[in-house]
């Protein structure tokens, strides 16, 4: 096969496409669907209609778009054009839900998202120029050249048009370029609607995953590698161009873009089908007369007229074996379950009470221990309702010797909404899915936290103030473990309460260190009740008069208390002699 060789375009034209794809792209996406799929373990052939050479989907596009820069493969040097790397967001979602799709279905391939990345670039560069949508689909077919035999292999029609469009010959079709046959096989729902649309990047994704490891490749493997790309496009060149895209968003990374738009060009027309001519009925064919087939034999049980061999001595009858008992077929994946009926509900903002479960079953009623179950949070209205390890919205987890998987615990969104808790185990031929109702509700307002307790105190001096107790309370709510500060005030000229010069201040004070030592300011903390008790305010040498003490929270909840000092009584007269 040799499409790369029959749309090349000079060197000015290559470079100028990346520059032209990134100012075209407008539409931001994030789709959040978990992935599903489905396909049995056959073994692609190098002649399959899936590697044969099918065209180029690209020719479709506009000049810019049709022939992107192909980054060199590993070791052979160059560099890439500047912005090869981005990813249309909804193309690069779809890549890598692929990934964890195939992980979970068949942990030993080691499929990369970056290999079928690397396969959607050169396919249909993502899909760009087609009005990729944020669901996946895409504004305009993307079809590839009429498999007719005229410069392409001749494949004629297998699906009567329902994936290609096309009721005479085959076409490949969708961001992956599938030949109808293939997608047949390997058809998958990477998008959880419960369709197989390989003109959708999410299903068209996790099929060409699921293809790629078939016949129990380990792509960490060059020579699988190889084979598995040569398997997609029996073409040397296509594999080198795959690989070079691949090295690159292994090495450089990518970055998720807007969507591109729709370009506006046309797509091929599908073609007119002739009428089919009735071939004319030949008579069935005589059977020659052979050696072996003689006309007139004398004898059909002696030809020649040979002489008869002597009957055999008949062997003695030897006793008739046991039939061996059939080997039961292995027990498969059957069932997967909601363990319990509690309500996926929480406030905005807050964690859910506990993560759900769910429990896989086999053909013969036991657990399926070590099952792969991917759980994943989709259709949110909630501004990010997810897991609390951090931002990814899909997660593996694996039964235990119960069968049970439990998922990770759930972290409300910051508004009111509804999501669906999505969770599908499957293996290599067939998948269960359980959805789950999931509604986050408003948070009550708030309401204020309040400092209570004495406001007013009267001592007279020399007497200390003790028993001074104080609540912090949001509502009926004690808060435990909040942290005051009760320090001497006065007001400043514009009227603020001050804490007092600890030099020169004469007011009340609290114990220090030593005797000797004066505080005015004093550090406390609430406890399991809400309340914070004050230590002694002592008042020897304290002038009569008024002060304040003021309470305060790190949240500037204060409360002031006025503390009225009077003059000590007057000493009795001593008694006379």
């Amino acid at each position: 096969m040799k499409p790369l060789h029959r749309h090349v375009v000079n060197t000015s034209r290559k470079v100028l496409c990346t520059a032209a794809l990134a100012a075209s792209l407008t539409t931001a996406a994030v789709v959040t669907n978990t992935p599903v799929a489905g396909a049995g373990e056959a073994e692609p052939t190098p002649d399959s209609p899936q590697a044969t050479d099918r065209g180029d989907a690209r020719l479709d596009l506009p000049g810019q778009l049709a022939d992107p820069v192909v980054p060199p493969a590993a070791g052979t040097g160059g560099n890439p054009a500047e912005g090869s790397s981005a990813i249309p967001a909804t193309a690069l979602d779809a890549y890598k839900r692929s990934e964890v799709a195939v992980a979970a279905a068949l942990p030993k391939c080691k499929l990369p998202w970056t290999l079928v990345a690397a396969i959607g670039r050169v396919e249909s560069v993502h899909a760009s120029g087609y009005g990729l949508k944020n669901d996946g689909t895409t504004e305009k077919p993307i079809r590839g050249p009429r498999l007719d035999g005229n410069g392409y292999a001749k494949i004629l029609d297998t699906d009567k048009g329902e994936f290609d469009g096309d009721t005479e010959y085959d076409r490949a079709f969708g961001p992956l370029q599938f030949i109808p046959s293939t997608w047949a096989t390997w058809k998958a729902d990477g998008n959880g609607d419960g369709k197989r649309d390989a003109n959708n990047i999410y299903d068209a994704a996790l099929g060409a995953g699921l293809y790629l490891c078939s016949g129990g490749k380990d792509l960490s493997l060059p020579a699988d590698l190889d084979k598995a790309i040569l398997g997609y496009n029996q073409s040397r060149e296509y594999v080198n161009s795959v690989l070079g895209y691949m090295r690159q968003y292994q090495q450089d990374g990518t970055a998720g873009i807007p969507n591109p738009p729709v370009g506006n060009y046309p797509t091929p027309p599908t073609p007119t089908i002739p009428t089919p001519r009735v071939p004319t009925p030949q008579p069935p064919a005589t059977r020659p007369n052979t050696p072996n087939n003689p006309t007139n034999p004398t004898n059909p049980s002696n030809p020649g007229n040979q002489t008869p061999n002597p009957k055999p001595t008949p062997e003695p009858s030897k006793p008739t074996p046991e039939p061996s008992k059939p080997t039961p077929a292995p027990a498969t994946l059957a069932k997967l379950e909601r363990v319990g009926e509690a309500k996926l509900e929480a406030e905005a903002g807050s964690l859910f009470a506990e993560g759900a479960r769910f429990k896989a079953l086999l053909s013969d009623g036991k657990p399926a221990v070590g099952q792969a179950v991917v759980v994943a949070v989709e259709q949110d209205t909630t501004g990010g309702t997810g897991f609390v390890f951090g931002s990814e919205s899909s997660v593996v987890v694996r039964t235990d010797a119960q069968g049970i998987a439990t998922a990770p615990r759930l972290k409300a969104g910051p508004k009111a909404g509804t999501f669906t808790l999505r969770a599908t185990a499957y293996d290599a031929k067939s998948q269960f899915s359980v959805a789950v109702d999931g509604k986050t509700t408003e948070k009550p307002a708030e309401q204020p936290v309040e400092l209570t307790g004495t406001k007013t105190v009267k001592v007279a001096a020399g007497t200390p103030v003790t028993g001074l107790q104080y609540l912090l309370a949001r509502g009926d709510k004690p808060v435990e473990g909040a942290e005051l500060t009760a320090a001497l005030v006065e007001k400043s000229a514009g009227g603020a309460w001050t804490p007092v010069d600890a030099k020169t201040a004469k007011g009340p004070w609290f114990q220090g260190a030593t005797a000797e030592e004066k505080l005015f300011t004093k550090a406390l903390r609430t406890g399991a009740d809400g309340k914070a008790t004050l230590p002694a305010l002592l008042t020897a040498d304290v002038p009569a008069g008024t002060y304040h003490l003021r309470l305060l929270t790190a949240d500037k909840t204060e409360l002031i208390v006025t503390i009225e000092i009077t003059a000590a009584p007057a000493p009795a007269p001593a008694p006379k002699a």
